[in-house]
């Protein structure tokens, strides 16, 4: 065995250095800077895989195309994040805090995809019997077949004479190479294990799934050492203390990324949200008068219109500094449209704590949603509140002009679905739906006037 020699990488990104860093040049994070060895690559083929051939450059048009069947994963909604399906001999990573659901969600697609071909769940974390316990009580009781083992050369060896046609792994953080003297979640580690996997996958066109563990702080090493590796990268948001579950596929090769479905989550199992704008409505979604300091937002995630509430609360600082708290809302989009507020509108906000949130955990960074958030923080700070049947969307810029978003017809077409009869929005010549007022303004001052003399 090579003489192993010493180097420094980030547990966030993994960035690799000769020496200790307190800051890490590749993601900007301190003090996660960690000591391993570094071996150099044996000469001994991987199992299975034999001596490879140099390959020479190929012309593109002498490429052949393969027409790719994509297998259903059991959750139609998870099928069009991924792009339609399960692509055969794709790398996927499953990331998320703990106690997400991201096991629960695997053992059901493993127990959905069981009935097209052979599954082997790794259970790294879990006994045989913890796994059954939960596989009995999400309704799947045959068709999977455990491996309890965390020595991932092991794991390839005995796959080689199964040849499964999808491979889940939970999770990463488990998994050990025995030729790497690394404790097992460590970057090293870590790296060996999903490169083994990925070539597995591409060789042997075997679908596989990575489970993997991040903290709030992103301090472990995996998921995002792993993202510049994998086909998908699917995440789950949010702390995961309520009913509902959002994934949000972050990187996708197979299809567009930023996509989202949504989930709920019940002593038996994940469940589809068909009706993600029903949801993140909520109480807005009812007709009646709401308070002020609300506004519903025509947003586009991925390529799906959603629509959400987004909430704002003003009121007198009680320090010198005012305070802007902004939750699941970019802080800097938040922090200019004050500044257009206070400068192109007239509102006096130097001295006045505001607090913005969209409602029901989605995440949402999208100019688009400048308008919604403007109009929800006037309607906050001259306590006038905005009709429920008014839907805002649209780009701000710095002059206080309302700038036209993407997608315009597809938000109108979600907003009447959903029963609203009003929309504020950018002036523009392009047809709206019928039954449906909008309402085009040019500037910012026009649109509080629209909305909230509504």
């Amino acid at each position: 065995m090579a003489k192993p020699r010493s180097a420094f990488f980030c547990s966030a990104c993994g960035y690799e250095a000769a020496r200790w860093l307190g800051r890490c040049p590749g993601c900007e994070a301190w003090n996660t800077f960690a000591e391993a060895p570094v071996f150099a690559a044996s000469r001994a083929a991987t199992p299975g895989t034999g001596m490879r051939t140099a390959l020479q450059p190929t012309r593109i048009a002498d490429v052949d195309t393969v027409a790719v069947e994509r297998l259903p994963s059991g959750f139609a909604e998870l099928d069009a994040v991924l792009g339609g399906g399960v692509v055969p001999g794709s790398l996927v990573l499953i990331g998320g805090p703990p106690g997400t659901g991201k096991s629960t969600m695997v053992l059901q697609m493993a127990g959905a995809l069981a009935v097209l071909g052979r599954v082997v769940y790794v259970c790294g974390e879990e006994s045989p019997a913890q796994t059954k316990l939960r596989a009995l009580r999400l309704g799947i009781d045959d068709g999977i077949l455990l491996f309890a083992e965390t020595n991932l050369r092991a794991v390839l060896e005995t796959l080689e004479e199964r040849h499964p046609r999808v491979l889940v792994i939970d999770s990463i953080q488990t998994m050990m190479m025995p030729d790497v003297e690394s404790y097992a979640g460590s970057v090293a580690q870590v790296r060996e294990c999903a490169g083994a996997l990925m070539a597995y996958a591409k060789r042997t066109n075997c679908a596989t799934f990575i489970v993997g563990h991040v903290t709030k702080d992103g301090t472990i090493a995996g998921p995002r050492l792993l993202e510049h590796l994998v086909d998908t990268v699917l995440y789950f948001e949010g702390d995961g203390t309520g009913e509902h579950r959002i994934v949000r596929a972050h990187k996708n090769r197979f299809g567009s990324a930023e996509e989202i479905c949504v989930f709920r989550m019940d002593g038996n199992g994940l469940h589809e949200v068909r009706n993600p704008s029903q949801l993140f409505l909520g109480a807005a979604n009812a007709r009646d008068k709401r308070p002020s300091g609300s506004c519903v937002v025509a947003s586009v995630v991925g390529q799906r219109p959603v629509l959400v509430e987004v909430q704002a609360l003003v009121g007198d600082t009680g320090y010198g500094t005012p305070r802007r708290l902004a939750a699941n809302l970019d802080p800097a989009r938040l922090a200019m449209v004050l500044a257009v507020l206070e400068r192109r509108a007239g509102m006096n906000l130097g001295t006045q704590d505001v607090y913005a949130s969209v409602a029901g955990g989605l995440r949402i960074t999208e100019p688009a949603a400048d308008l919604g958030i403007a109009l929800a923080i006037a309607s906050a700070f001259r306590n006038r509140p905005v009709s429920a049947e008014i839907v805002a969307f649209g780009e701000l810029g710095l002059s206080g002009e309302v700038r036209p978003a993407t997608q315009r017809a597809r938000r109108l077409a979600e907003a009447q679905r959903l029963g609203f009869r009003a929309a504020v929005t950018s002036a523009s010549d392009a047809p709206s739906p019928a039954g449906l007022r909008v309402t085009g303004v040019r500037d910012v001052f026009t649109a509080i006037s629209a909305a909230l003399d509504e």
